[in-house]
């Protein structure tokens, strides 16, 4: 008689894939300081033993795996030594340093692992969370695929959508052949050799697809990780769908971002993934004046920007360069120096829309102001419905024509 010997289940039984790692990960790799929101430290990065016990916290999570593994993996965990499971968090930190979703930092130890805040995002994992995060936002909203931004204007293109139309110099060499023969043969008749003339070229007529550049405007200012929420985390993921959206739907389209906080600053998108929130108040005037700075680089003909806020402006950079705070109520000044940029944003043609992440009243009646400045929108949101809200806006509002 045959006999089978059963044993217990080793670290190495199981084998988790390194994309759905990373799902589980993800919000702890775009975490902004929220673990600790009374002393922030805004360039504080990740460690090895970090990431290491933030696995062992997603082995616990078992929607990471199939249901016929979840038994064997309850069974796992029960049966492991302690020593065995560390082991296996370490082997699946590797696997994601090895398939190139994370990075070692500069100054390793002597043991190939590196010390307090080595761990990096890659643009692989930053592509890859983008995808994700998209996806669910497009399957919240029942539509899974969309094109190009319409408006009712014809031009020479690349999709014929219309009647032809006769060449002119500089159209795009979109060309009817039926219509430039038959311009030919009604001259001439249809005899041989038929001779084009210049009059006879004709084109197709394609729907015009308006081009886009868009700043988003994040507010990183302490109120963003307090009040027993992180409102800062989602605002990243919202990010960075909106940046896979428009490099594989709308690649006419340009996205740049913008943290304000004291100050303001440009982020590129791979070194957003890791920014913190730290202890700074919310000047909005000088996140205006860099995004319209940036949009004045940019030739397209609609040109909006994207604030995601908690907060009323509370700080503003004085003309001698001194820093103006006042974080209680509307400060006449402040609120007056900021609806001036927003008034400057409305005659250059620039949209403002506000996706707020609070309701208080002193909120609620600045954005107020500014959507009847600008004629933009205003959406009280939380972070779960963040990503919504903005991501059926930014595009529904394409399918307008822009004059």
């Amino acid at each position: 008689m045959r006999r089978i010997r059963y044993g217990r289940f080793t670290p190495e039984d199981i084998e988790i894939s390194s994309q759905d790692l990373l799902k589980a990960l993800a919000s702890f790799l775009l975490r902004s300081g929220y673990d600790n929101p009374y002393d922030p430290d805004p360039n504080r990065q990740l460690s090895f033993e970090e990431l290491r016990h933030a696995i062992q916290q997603a082995l616990f999570d078992e929607s990471l795996f199939e249901e016929d593994k979840q038994r064997q993996l309850r069974e796992m965990l029960q049966n492991m030594t302690p020593e065995e499971f560390d082991q296996l968090a370490e082997r699946l930190a590797q696997q994601l340093i090895g398939d190139g979703l994370l990075r070692q930092g500069e100054g390793e130890t002597g043991e190939g692992r590196p010390r307090n805040g080595g761990i990096e995002i890659t643009d692989k994992s930053i592509d890859f969370l983008g995808f994700h995060t998209l996806r669910n936002l497009l399957g919240s909203l029942g539509r899974s695929s969309f094109g190009a931004h319409d408006t009712r204007d014809m031009a020479s293109g690349i999709e014929a959508s219309g009647a032809s139309q006769p060449y002119q110099f500089g159209d795009t060499m979109n060309l009817d052949i039926s219509a430039t023969l038959f311009s030919a043969m009604r001259r001439d008749g249809a005899g041989l050799p038929l001779q084009l003339e210049y009059e006879d070229l004709h084109i197709h007529q394609s729907e015009y697809r308006s081009s886009c550049a868009t700043v988003l405007m994040l507010d990183c200012s302490h109120s963003m990780i307090l009040y027993g929420e992180d409102r800062f985390t989602p605002a990243k993921q919202v990010a960075l769908a909106l940046a896979h959206l428009i490099r594989t739907q709308f690649p006419g389209d340009t996205l740049r971002f913008v943290l304000f906080h004291d100050s303001a600053e440009e982020v590129r998108l791979a070194e957003l993934a890791q920014v913190q929130v730290g202890p700074w108040y919310t000047n909005t005037r000088d996140g205006l004046i860099l995004a319209q700075r940036l949009l004045e680089q940019e030739r397209k003909d609609m040109k909006q920007i994207i604030m995601i806020t908690d907060g009323k402006p509370s700080a503003l950079t004085l003309e001698d360069g001194r820093m103006y705070r006042n974080a209680f109520g509307l400060d006449p000044l402040v609120i007056t120096r900021t609806l001036e940029e927003v008034g400057r944003c409305k005659r250059r043609g620039i949209l403002i829309n506000t996706f707020m992440l609070a309701n208080d009243y002193d909120l609620v009646k600045f954005v107020q102001q500014v959507t009847e400045l600008c004629r933009g929108k205003a959406y009280f949101t939380s972070p779960y419905t963040l990503g919504e809200y903005l991501l059926y806006d930014y595009m529904n509002r394409k399918t307008r024509t822009v004059h």
